[in-house]
């Protein structure tokens, strides 16, 4: 199973969306480990007025607007993102400052965090991942991306 490949962790923590907390209950239980503690911080981008709506949705009643790169009303900026999920981080840190532990979010999340890290921004596959070490004052250095598919680390480029 996927969820052995992570090795053992102190503790699970998964955002609050269903898709997060399914595979948070899998990983949970495959390791042994809870319970599983569910966090608002870690939730995907909000995505406005294109909230739950599809591609082709999206392409019909906001034309242009994906090609142009352009974002609806109520769009959670970049800087908002990371803003919040590396707040919830931080508040992790300091509650467990030595533990290893286990965050699912999602993967805009993790490639915006990449990209405020330093990483380039690349498409991330369901059920990848990435390694973050915390750093004194609560910095953060991106360790390898993961493939709990297939269990091992995998090389991104422009990677730091």
């Amino acid at each position: 199973m996927a969820a052995k490949s992570i090795g053992m962790v102190d503790a699970i923590m998964c955002s609050t969306l269903e898709r997060a907390t399914v595979t948070g209950e899998i990983i949970s239980s495959a390791l042994g480990i809870g319970p599983l503690l569910e966090l608002p911080g870690l939730i995907e981008r909000n995505a406005g007025e294109w909230e739950g709506m599809t591609r082709s949705e999206i392409e019909r009643d906001f034309p242009g607007y994906l090609a142009d790169g352009r974002r609806p009303p109520n769009w959670e900026s970049d800087e908002r993102l990371s803003e919040r999920v590396l707040g919830t981080l931080d508040a992790i840190t300091a509650r467990l400052p030595e533990a290893d532990v286990i965050c699912i979010s999602h993967g805009g999340v993790i490639m915006c965090i990449e990209e405020r890290l330093g990483a380039g921004r690349h498409r991330i596959a369901n059920l990848g991942g990435r390694w973050l070490t915390s750093t004194d004052v609560y910095g953060y250095d991106l360790g390898d991306r993961i493939d709990l598919l297939e269990g091992h680390d995998v090389t991104v480029p422009d990677q730091i």
